[in-house]
């Protein structure tokens, strides 16, 4: 896959260009049928499968104190791109001038000049342009006028629920993974870089990965049997999420303990694959009895990887 790290700036030309354009954020199973139609209608045009997608998000730019919780970070959502056949990913850098186009300056100076779009695929809830002012049937109307082939793909509904990235998010927040991959078609992950802790866990005999995520939905504080990932490496994790208020941090925390490892690897990058949440958050009365709990918690992530 091919990315332009600028479209606005773009002068390279594809062959017969098949667009979609959004944020894509978690790349949900309504994001995977968008890009099978429009990777699907690519080949048979002997044309160029495209996405345009937006950094950062709209809503961190024009509401950065309430902007959503990020499902996937901007290498992973690369990653799945590439993972489902696209060949050009096309980034537009979110900012005031690109805010201020309107949907005629948007459709024309972006899509048709820049993406050299012949043919555009969107989503139900598409909008663009100044003041969202931009939609499917606005694209109807002037598309003609630009030899321009549109179609717009309707909401998936899985398990009784319209597939969103707003959807997604709320399962995760709330420690909900069996919804989450359900409508993810995947284990949530989230990447980061581990980070040098305070070495708590490893005084009391059970080290941890402290991990800086890339993005942050982060789940439900608790704890989790989950994989970390490292390198082509992966290694069963116990992981907590939370303060840990029984050591007392200061502010919520990601670590990750992987069983039978014993390497340093800080400063390496990891992603961390949630399958299963063992339970809530938990202030113990003594570091002894933390120590039994985290325990029992190894145990069971040892004993749900044998059983797999």
């Amino acid at each position: 896959m091919q990315i332009i790290d600028n479209v606005c700036t773009n002068e390279t030309h594809f062959p017969n260009v098949v667009l979609t354009i959004g944020s894509f954020d978690g790349i949900h199973l309504g994001h995977q049928r968008l890009l099978q139609q429009l990777i699907a209608h690519a080949r048979t045009c002997s044309g160029t499968a495209t996405l345009m997608t937006l950094r950062p998000h709209p809503r961190q730019f024009f509401s950065p104190m309430h902007a959503p919780n990020i499902l996937t970070s901007d290498t992973k959502k690369e990653a799945l791109l590439a993972d489902a056949g696209l060949d050009v990913l096309f980034v537009l850098p979110f900012d005031a001038a690109v805010a201020h186009l309107d949907r005629k300056q948007f459709l024309e100076e972006i899509v048709l000049m820049r993406c050299g779009a012949k043919h555009l695929i969107v989503g139900h809830d598409f909008n663009f342009g100044k003041d969202a002012a931009g939609d499917f049937e606005y694209l109807c109307k002037v598309a003609p006028d630009y030899d321009l082939q549109i179609e717009q793909v309707p909401a998936l509904i899985h398990h009784g629920e319209r597939v969103s990235s707003t959807l997604v998010r709320e399962a995760i927040l709330q420690g909900d993974l069996v919804n989450a991959e359900s409508f993810l078609g995947r284990q949530y992950s989230i990447l980061g870089c581990v980070s040098q802790g305070r070495g708590i866990g490893a005084k009391i005999g059970f080290p941890t990965a402290n991990i800086d995520p890339h993005h942050n939905a982060m789940p439900a504080h608790g704890v989790y049997i989950a994989e970390a990932l490292i390198g082509e490496r992966r290694v069963p994790a116990a992981v907590n999420i939370g303060i840990a208020p029984t050591l007392q941090h200061d502010h919520p925390v990601l670590e990750a303990h992987l069983l039978d490892f014993d390497e340093n690897i800080v400063g390496e990058p990891i992603e961390i694959i949630f399958h299963k949440r063992i339970r809530p958050e938990k202030k113990f009365e003594s570091i002894d009895a933390l120590m039994v709990a985290i325990d029992n918690d190894v145990n069971q992530v040892r004993q749900y990887f044998i059983d797999q």
